[in-house]
């Protein structure tokens, strides 16, 4: 399978909206309406100077979205999708791949990229896990579900240096300073 990025363009408002809207993204909160796309897209949600949107191409498909935010400042973050009909292919693996690359390339005052995604979405921590992401923070009952539920939330993120020697620092969870 090739598999190729392309920058979103003003003229794919409405392959957005129709991408967006195509399937119910269980692990995402907020309901969308194809008009609050659009609103979003004119604002500069989805490409200004702080976001960029990539479309993951799989053999010519329009197969995953990937929305990188905050990057204007040295920790951005990102929104990944895989459409259905293209999960469990490996997409997931080589998006955050190369979005780490592109980050750390493109930006070299990136000092780490940090990624979330709900407790449960077990195929998305496998992928930061796989990516060489190292999880650093646990927000319980952070995370709106789209039915009123809440959901503990998981951040995971990469250091420049461990991305550029292959190395992974592990995070020391076991700071906690002694009770007076």
């Amino acid at each position: 399978m090739r598999i190729d990025y392309q920058r979103l363009a003003p003229e794919d408002t409405e392959a957005l909206v129709e991408f967006l809207l195509a399937d119910p993204w269980p692990f995402h909160a907020g309901v969308q309406n194809a008009d609050a796309i659009r609103q979003r897209v004119a604002s500069g949600v989805y490409d200004d100077a702080d976001n960029r949107t990539f479309w993951q191409l799989a053999d010519g498909e329009r197969a995953g979205l990937i929305r990188l935010t905050d990057l204007t400042d040295p920790t951005p973050m990102f929104d990944l999708r895989i459409s259905s009909k293209w999960r469990g292919r490996g997409l997931g693996k080589a998006a955050v791949r190369w979005l780490t690359e592109y980050l750390f390339n493109e930006f070299p005052e990136i000092r780490r990229v940090e990624g979330q995604t709900r407790r449960d979405n077990a195929a998305m921590r496998a992928v930061f896990r796989a990516c060489a992401y190292v999880k650093e923070a646990h927000y319980r009952e952070a995370w709106p579900g789209p039915d009123g539920s809440v959901h503990d939330c998981i951040a995971y993120a990469i250091l420049r240096r461990d991305w550029e020697t292959g190395t992974t620092t592990p995070v020391a969870w076991d700071d906690e300073p002694a009770r007076p």
